[in-house]
């Protein structure tokens, strides 16, 4: 079974495939709390689901992308008979997870079917995370269809961040990263300013779905 917090049609926000169409399954439950975070509404509530019974609303969206986000999905006792589900009935598969370590018996990043492109939030430490709760193993694993997100709060979030890329040695070099910073609190102009200054080889990107639904907080 799944916990299921919702499930609707939307253009894909973030990473590569920014701009998608797609299904969105946005899973119940989070074991970190970001100080930034823009979907509280996740930690509680939904309904629980069969695989069966979530496959089959997303095939009457007949988008072939699905997003697969929460909350944190890997949470979920079932997440991966319902990832490789996805899998074998042809969708592109969108898996948005914190990167962080998972209490009990969360899938780990290590486990995820290869075939999920795996974006992963990297917690700044204006996340109010702290660095010994990431999972830097499952960092090291992750393929070059997968990429990192890094979540800027400040001007020390991203010197972190900075500092990390140029280190190297963390993840696989040809790994797609990419640095956002948080609406309301970091300008956008500031962060794309920053990167260029240090000649940074990272992508720059804002939430795709805010920049046009900004007044809405659910459903996009």
């Amino acid at each position: 079974m799944l916990q299921v917090n919702e499930i609707y049609t939307a253009i894909s926000g973030e990473s590569r495939y920014m701009g998608w169409p797609c299904t969105l399954v946005r899973l119940t439950g989070c074991h970190i709390r970001c100080n930034w975070c823009d979907s509280a509404h996740s930690f509680s509530d939904g309904e629980s689901l069969s695989v069966i019974e979530v496959m089959d609303q997303i095939r009457k969206n007949k988008f072939r992308t699905v997003l697969v986000t929460g909350g944190e999905p890997l949470l979920q006792a079932d997440i991966g008979e319902f990832l490789n589900d996805l899998l074998a009935d042809d969708r592109r598969v969108l898996l948005e997870t914190s990167g962080t370590l998972l209490p009990g018996k969360g899938l780990s990043l290590l486990d995820v079917p290869d075939e999920v492109h795996r974006v992963v939030d990297l917690k700044a430490p204006g996340s109010g995370i702290a660095s010994k709760f990431i999972d830097w193993q499952g960092l090291a694993c992750l393929g070059s269809g997968d990429e990192i997100k890094v979540v800027c709060a400040g001007r020390d979030d991203y010197l972190w961040a900075r500092d990390l890329v140029l280190q190297g040695g963390h993840w696989d070099p040809n790994l797609r990263v990419s640095f956002s910073p948080v609406q309301d609190t970091l300008a956008a102009r500031d962060l794309a300013e920053w990167i260029l200054a240090d000649s940074l080889d990272v992508c720059f990107q804002i939430q795709l779905h805010k920049a046009v639904w900004p007044d809405n907080e659910r459903g996009v």
